[in-house]
């Protein structure tokens, strides 16, 4: 089993409906608990709402309780409150946990308050078994202007100091080949793709996170997981199905490597 905590994407894309698809692609029972809900499509964002923190706190108590998983993830949390209330609970997880700290929609709609940012780095980064954001979540998190492979490196022993989790930095905004960046305090990893020339990667970070987390719920060693996760993702953007008018999804029902 794995959970995710996170937004709703009503076009499926993004979010706990791409968690949900990719949880059950590498074959693991999905859970959700909802932290937001949003408007969108492929083409924009237009509302976010955030949903009440004991509402959040109750759905995931509810979880805990009855289906524990053995895996969990988050995405969007939306506000500090929110964050706060799934740190307080983090240590009843006894599972892996992947923070996607994600803090813009592909659109360009924040999808977290600022205020957030300090609930994260302060209260549930410091859960976590595993931490992947992109090069303007690492930016935003720690400070440093990430705009290359050795900015990613400080960006990630400066997350891994703060917060003792692995991190994985993803660089799909990098110039040429698409290379993320695993640090695990002790050796860099280095996971490298070629890069699709495609407007179609809504949900990438969501579905990236959420197959290593599947992967993770079935016993599959860290490094493993990322790197079999990094060629599902690689997969599901050259294979996209090419839907909407705007930044379609990614093909959640692309190959994965048993």
């Amino acid at each position: 089993m794995a959970l995710s905590i996170a937004g709703s994407d009503p076009s499926g894309g993004a979010g706990i409906q791409a968690d949900l698809k990719t949880f059950h692609q590498f074959g693991v029972y999905g859970e959700a608990v909802i932290a937001l809900l949003t408007v969108q499509n492929t083409r924009t964002v237009s509302r976010v709402e955030i949903l009440d923190p004991t509402f959040v706190e109750e759905q995931l108590r509810a979880v805990l309780e009855d289906i524990p998983p053995h895996a969990v993830k988050t995405g969007a949390l939306g506000n500090a409150a929110v964050v706060r209330r799934i740190a307080g609970l983090a240590p009843l997880f006894r599972c892996p946990l992947v923070v996607d700290p994600v803090m813009i929609s592909k659109h360009g709609a924040p999808l977290i308050a600022a205020e957030a940012r300090v609930a994260l780095w302060d209260d549930l980064l410091p859960h976590a078994t595993l931490i992947t954001p992109n090069l303007h979540e690492a930016a935003a998190l720690t400070g440093i202007d990430v705009n290359s492979l050795e900015r990613m490196r400080a960006a990630a022993r400066q997350m891994r100091d703060h917060t003792g989790a692995a991190i994985l930095v993803k660089g799909g905004h990098l110039e040429g080949a698409a290379v993320d960046l695993l640090w695990d305090g002790t050796d860099f990893r280095e996971f490298r793709a070629e890069r699709i020339d495609t407007p179609h990667t809504h949900g990438t970070g969501c579905t990236y996170s959420a197959a290593i987390t599947a992967l993770l719920a079935r016993g599959v060693p860290l490094t493993e997981a990322v790197e079999r996760a990094k060629a599902f993702i690689s997969e599901a953007i050259r294979t996209n199905p090419g839907l909407g008018s705007g930044c379609g999804p990614v093909n959640h029902h692309a190959r994965t490597l048993q």
